[in-house]
């Protein structure tokens, strides 16, 4: 969708909203800029949210480098949104709603702005017990974890869970759901430091930086080791991940920082292990949609609860460039686009 050249059915209020013109050389690189100019639905089965908050996440940034190959450009980023809808089907008219998804802001133009136009099936209903701020910060996280969980099977009542990297985001909500599931977590972490997220069960420890991930965790489970390992980081897990299996166990894999890794063949197939790809990019704001309203019940009773917000992690479209920064310093709180403020 390009904001100076609209066709379909127009929405009458002009959207002001983020625009990256073309592929950054390098995050250094990254010149966002604001624009202004009509809005339009492509079709009767689209809705224009007015965008109340909108998450910012390392692929949003990561996509403007040229690190997502089927990203478009001229484009808006975002990914993750929450707010009301102002334009659609009658039935729909000022539900508060969120969402997320794999193309927004990579195949067509995203939430990092006033208003986003999306299939009426992406649209989830906002618990009325949770902030905009906090149905926007739900999305990539949960939706990634709980993909995870569906392609390797959901953990169940006794099930052992080892979480790589366990107080990211993705971690956590990994947490949440396995925990929501009744099954034992164990996470990894880096450093000495405890888990920093929300769980309904306790989150036994490993400092990685201090002991032999996978003995541990053997030494922990009476030799049985993990029946599900949801490795976060990638390849500098990769061998710690593959010895913490139990037989039949599995791992799923989200991220790489070098690609490529040993694999041991043999222990593989004498485990009868299985590991699971995910790449939420892969799945439409419909699909999406599906996904985040499976689990709207966790939400609703309580076991699953979105991240926090905090004021100094919210920024108004004025201060952009410093919300990508802040995401791509690793920052440990979760980062939203608040369009209306000048925060």
């Amino acid at each position: 969708m390009n904001l100076a050249a609209p066709t379909g059915i127009p929405f009458g209020k002009p959207a002001t909203r983020v625009r990256l013109q073309e592929k950054a050389s390098d995050v250094a690189s990254l010149r966002p800029a604001i624009e202004t100019g009509p809005l339009v639905m492509a079709n009767g089965d689209e809705v224009v949210v007015q965008i109340s908050a909108a998450a910012v996440n390392p692929s949003d940034v990561k996509a403007a480098t040229g690190l997502m190959p089927y990203a478009v450009f001229p484009r808006t980023p975002g990914r993750d949104f929450a707010g009301t809808v102002v334009a659609g089907p009658a039935d729909l008219m000022g539900k508060s709603v969120f969402g997320s998804s794999g193309d927004l802001g990579i195949r067509r133009d995203g939430s990092h702005g006033t208003h986003v136009v999306v299939p009426r099936d992406g649209l989830v209903a906002k618990p009325a017990g949770m902030s905009f701020a906090e149905a926007a910060g739900i999305g990539v996280p949960f939706v990634t974890a709980i993909e995870g969980f569906r392609r390797a099977g959901l953990p169940e009542r006794g099930d052992v869970v080892l979480i790589m990297g366990v107080n990211g985001k993705v971690g956590q909500a990994a947490v949440q759901i396995a925990a929501w599931r009744g099954a034992r977590v164990i996470g990894v972490v880096r450093r000495a430091e405890p888990y920093e997220g929300h769980s309904d069960a306790p989150v036994e420890i490993i400092n990685a930086a201090e002991e032999d991930v996978a003995a541990r965790v053997r030494e922990m489970t009476g030799g049985h080791g993990a029946d599900i390992v949801f490795n976060t980081v990638g390849d500098p897990y990769f061998a710690a991940a593959h010895k913490s299996l139990a037989k039949l166990g599995r791992q799923v894999l989200i991220a790489a920082i070098t690609h490529v890794v040993d694999f041991n063949i043999f222990e593989f197939y004498r485990g009868r292990h299985s590991y699971y790809g995910i790449d939420t990019l892969a799945l439409s704001c419909a699909e999406t949609g599906k996904v985040l309203r499976e689990l709207l019940p966790g939400f609703e009773d309580g076991a699953l609860k979105p991240f926090p917000v905090t004021k100094d992690a919210q920024y108004g479209l004025n201060r952009i460039a410093d919300a990508y920064a802040a995401v791509m310093t690793s920052s440990r709180q979760r980062v939203f686009i608040v369009p209306e403020a000048e925060l």
